[in-house]
């Protein structure tokens, strides 16, 4: 058990992996001078990550489940950028195929994590 909440976190443990593979793919994109893509890459890619921790720090439901709306669309955001990275030859399809399949299945779990803080309401 880790000594912070997110340690535990399925979740976070998956993002942070991809967050080190997309930062692999950042280090390509400056190495063929596309420092804006790295940039932008690395940014969304630990955004994701980062929202997770940050939101398992809230003290409400509530507030967690925004943290992990945000980080589901940074998420969504790497993804439309390794889609620029394909269609700019800085990634081979088969590299895209993993990471897309793998921020797809994130995705999925970000969002019933999400789902499963929403406070039920009794009416």
């Amino acid at each position: 058990m880790g000594k912070f909440r997110f340690e535990d976190l399925i979740i976070w443990q998956e993002s942070i992996k991809i967050t080190s593979n997309l930062f692999d793919f950042a280090d390509r994109a400056e190495q063929k001078k596309q420092f804006r893509f790295a940039e932008q890459l690395r940014g969304a890619g630990l955004s994701i990550s980062n929202n997770i921790c940050e939101g398992s720090g809230s003290t409400s439901k509530k507030d967690f489940a925004n943290y992990l709306n945000i980080s589901r669309r940074s998420l969504y955001e790497c993804v439309n950028i390794l889609y620029t990275y394909k269609f700019r030859n800085l990634i081979t399809e088969s590299e895209f195929n993993e990471f897309y399949n793998a921020l797809h299945l994130l995705s999925i779990k970000i969002n019933n994590f999400r789902n499963s803080l929403q406070e039920v309401k009794v009416t």
